[in-house]
């Protein structure tokens, strides 16, 4: 992975680097929220004291009808996670029209800083997810969009380089829950939250002293006329609306994926045995970290095969690799629906098959995340780089809050019928992109066309 970093630009190991803590500080708090949730804050002792909680769950339950502890805790996850995906839209926006992408990722971080150490204290619950949405919203895209900023759109090093600031995205997630998770789980909650803000602390210091090696800042129009006369070209306009098909279709894969930090949770913590041949149980927290582990472990070996499938022509493009991520994610869900017919009631199954279902649900990753975004990247238009990188989070907004509607039936369906269900949502997904294959591939097809007749001749 060194040698690989060593053939692009400087900015990007700052870029890695910056994420990777930012992860570190996202998928600490994620690793522990579920089971913060369902094991202490929501407790009926203890809600009296989360300030806005009342009113909330009055307001879920009038939709929705009487919802257990875990209910309640998969909606509130659920919505969490999905506004984590909104807000990007608004910091594409802020970047693109006011601030610039480096000034917002910098607000982006401080808030979810502070976010991260307001989770310490219980009745502030609700304003700490709100600092970490809405600093997120202002981070996230803006990071992602610097990693295309550094390379011309003909250049064949983008793709690769999506792909190791995502391994950067896992590293992080990675380290979490070993850290903050353990933290958490045996020290108290609030430790490992606390863990998570530091991260998010030296992700901003590292930003901060990278600055010089990034890409130069293409400071925004205040007016908006450069955006606006974008905008009104006939291309631009066919190219933005292929990607929101691309973000809309792909929220369905995300709704299935995203009960990795939701439902599967709660089937590791009930339904698996945790005993490491004997001499330790393995802690619930730590499974989170398998995939983060998978990617940045299973990434430069699809690099390899990519480069000599490239090298002999056959390599699949970038909707066919989708495709087959998302029937691969569906193949994960069949595992576990395997392993709870197998289980049988509340039986405990064996942690090998929640580590089967990680490693497949990495293999989907992989094959969906970094490919899309590199797909967007190298599609949006120029002046509305940061706000496609919006529309790219919102698929995942969606998916993430169809993700809690979908964790809340937990209790209510055979374990079985749950895993199946989100099993089909994935392959139907590739069903879909698979027809759609043809168009988005000559709409990605014509914009290499075009970039390379701007080109400057040498």
């Amino acid at each position: 992975m060194l040698a690989t970093l060593r053939k692009h630009p400087p900015g990007l190991a700052v870029l890695f680097l910056t994420e990777t803590w930012e992860r570190f500080s996202y998928y600490g708090m994620r690793a522990l929220l579920v089971l913060y949730m369902t094991e202490t804050l929501l407790l009926p002792q203890n809600t009296a004291t989360v300030i806005g909680y009342s009113s909330l769950h009055a307001s879920l339950e009038r939709v929705f009808g009487p919802l257990s502890i875990q209910a309640m805790s998969s909606h509130i996850y659920g919505m969490y996670t999905g506004l984590l995906y909104v807000t990007p839209l608004l910091g594409g926006w802020l970047a693109d029209r006011v601030l610039g992408k480096r000034r917002t990722v910098q607000v982006g971080g401080v808030l979810m800083a502070i976010g991260h150490f307001l989770m310490a204290f219980g009745s502030w619950f609700f304003l700490a997810l709100l600092c970490i949405i809405i600093g997120n919203g202002c981070f996230k895209p803006n990071i992602s969009a610097q990693v295309g900023d550094l390379y011309p759109t003909t250049d064949n090093r983008r793709d690769s380089a999506f792909s190791i600031f995502y391994v950067g995205i896992n590293l992080g997630a990675f380290v979490a829950p070993a850290i903050c998770g353990t933290l958490g789980e045996v020290y108290g909650w609030h430790y490992g939250f606390f863990a998570a803000g530091i991260g998010m602390l030296i992700g901003l210091a590292v930003f901060q002293y990278g600055g010089r090696y990034l890409a130069p800042e293409v400071r925004p129009r205040r007016d908006g006329r450069d955006a606006v006369a974008r905008r009104s070209s006939p291309g631009d306009r066919r190219s933005m609306a292929v990607l929101c098909v691309i973000a809309f279709v792909l929220t369905f894969f995300w709704a299935g994926y995203e009960q990795s930090g939701n439902a599967v949770v709660l089937w590791v913590r009930d339904f698996t045995d945790r005993s490491f041949f004997g001499l330790f149980d393995i802690k619930v927290t730590w499974f989170q970290g398998i995939a983060p582990f998978l990617i940045f472990a299973l990434t430069p070996v699809l690099l390899v095969i990519w480069s000599r499938l490239a090298h002999q022509g056959r390599e699949p493009g970038p909707v066919a690799k989708m495709v087959i991520g998302c029937f691969i994610g569906g193949l994960a869900y069949f595992v576990l629906s395997a392993a709870a017919l197998m289980g049988g009631g509340d039986a405990h199954v064996s942690w090998l098959w929640s580590i089967s279902y990680f490693v497949l649900l990495t293999v989907a990753e992989l094959l969906v995340s970094p490919v899309a975004l590199s797909v967007f990247s190298r599609v949006a238009p120029v002046r509305a780089a940061s706000m496609m990188m919006g529309v790219w989070f919102l698929s995942g907004a969606l998916g993430n809050y169809f993700a809690g509607i979908i964790g809340s039936y937990w209790e209510r369906l055979p374990k079985p019928v749950f895993w199946s269900g989100l099993a089909i949502v994935c392959c139907a997904t590739g069903v879909v992109l698979l027809a759609l294959k043809p168009t988005i591939d000559s709409m990605i097809a014509g914009k290499g066309a075009n970039a390379q007749r701007a080109a400057p001749s040498s």
